[in-house]
């Protein structure tokens, strides 16, 4: 029989890249003593008034048909919130979907198409690959560099341009590393992004998961007004992602030509989740901080609790639910070192191949579990890179 396309095109990009953590998933379901630590689900419930808000939404009878664009209220609700950072968004900027993925999804192939180049970051969140190529382009990756703490650097972008690009995916706040970007280099992205004529589509949904740094986006820019689009959801700053809601803010234009696209799709988002959304966007939710003070706390637990262990290092992340640990100094490969501390100690965390090249020598461990299974972690990748230290000693 014969297939799309696409399906070639995504075959390799797909739960593939988490081939680890369903491994995982499957020792801990046969009763192995697993510390998962593979992906960023917060560990937190959503707060329990936006629950309530969810189900007063359905037995108000708010299960009915929505509308393509997003229900009157949560648009409202983020006309309200993107106003806050610039003063001139109106309804007409909004589209709501169901979560920053479908999001991301739809935005792309409503910008880029067969032949076209999209610029990505190296190393990238998982899906960013599948969603470039789902439209037939493909992606031209701009390295992130571990000196540069894996911030976008304007000359690496500017070299990395070809004539064939169209989009640049910024991420900022950073999966997998936690990087954010400064005010003055996303000024500098941004003027890449002008003399070549690209669009900028920005993932912010870590955007309420800073520690200390300042967020800063193109978003805010009015110079960069016409080209941005940002996307991103509550399923991060609220811990809901099971509830699959976000949205992409972009120019008028742009989301009148999107929106017959996502109503092909989608023709509307669960409006009692809508109705949920919109309250969680006007109302004083507390998970963020909750979830930025446990977070940091525990990249500084897992900084401490490896500082004197051979062959590893942590990169302090600025943000989110992840700490990047570099392994390459233990003689084996990021990939190598994963496998070998699930199988030996029962600690699963992604392997930085999964997220790029430039990720290769890393591992990436989540933050999202407490602070007893974090030490514990630790204490099991220092007894691998210990013995790994070993081995090397004897075979020197």
């Amino acid at each position: 029989m014969r297939y799309a396309s696409i399906t070639s095109r995504l075959a390799e990009l797909g739960s593939g890249k988490w081939t680890l953590h369903i491994r995982a998933r499957q020792l801990k379901a046969s009763g192995a003593d697993i510390i998962e630590l593979t992906i960023g689900e917060p560990d937190l419930p959503p707060d329990r008034a936006l629950l309530d808000e969810c189900q007063r939404a359905m037995n108000a009878g708010r299960y009915r048909y929505s509308n393509g664009r997003g229900e009157p209220g949560v648009v409202a609700a983020l006309v309200e919130k993107y106003c806050r950072r610039r003063a001139d968004v109106t309804a007409e900027n909004i589209l709501c979907f169901p979560g920053t993925q479908t999001a991301l999804f739809a935005v792309m192939l409503g910008l880029a198409e067969a032949g076209d180049g999209v610029l990505v970051g190296d190393p990238l969140y998982a899906t960013y690959e599948g969603v470039i190529r789902s439209t037939g382009a493909h992606p031209a990756f701009v390295p992130l560099k571990p000196k540069h703490g894996f911030h976008m650097q304007a000359d690496d972008l500017e070299k990395a341009v070809t004539p064939d690009c169209r989009v640049l995916l910024l991420n900022t706040p950073h999966n997998p590393t936690g990087a954010v970007l400064t005010g003055a280099e996303v000024a500098a992205i941004g003027e890449v992004a002008r003399r070549h004529d690209l669009w900028i589509v920005c993932d912010e949904v870590y955007e309420e998961l800073v520690f200390d740094a300042t967020f800063a986006s193109p978003f805010d820019n009015p110079d960069l007004a016409e080209r941005t689009i940002v996307v991103s959801s509550i399923s991060k700053s609220h811990a809901a992602p099971g509830f699959r809601s976000g949205w992409a803010i972009g120019p008028a234009e742009f989301t009148r030509r999107l929106l017959p696209v996502s109503e092909t799709m989608l023709f509307g988002q669960q409006p009692f989740i809508a109705d949920m959304t919109a309250y969680a966007l006007t109302h004083e939710i507390d998970t963020a901080r909750q979830m930025r003070e446990a977070y940091k706390r525990r990249a500084r637990r897992i900084a401490d609790g490896l500082a004197k262990v051979p062959g590893v290092s942590v990169l302090a992340p600025e943000a989110g639910m992840f700490a990047l640990i570099d392994v390459a100094g233990t003689g084996l490969s990021g990939e190598a070192f994963a496998w070998a501390l699930l199988e030996e100690e029962g600690v699963a965390v992604m392997p930085g191949s999964s997220f790029g090249e430039e990720a290769r020598d890393f591992l990436r461990m989540s933050l999202t579990v407490p602070d007893a299974a974090i030490d514990e972690a630790c204490r099991r990748i220092a007894s691998l890179a210990e013995r790994l230290s070993l081995l090397r000693e004897r075979r020197a």
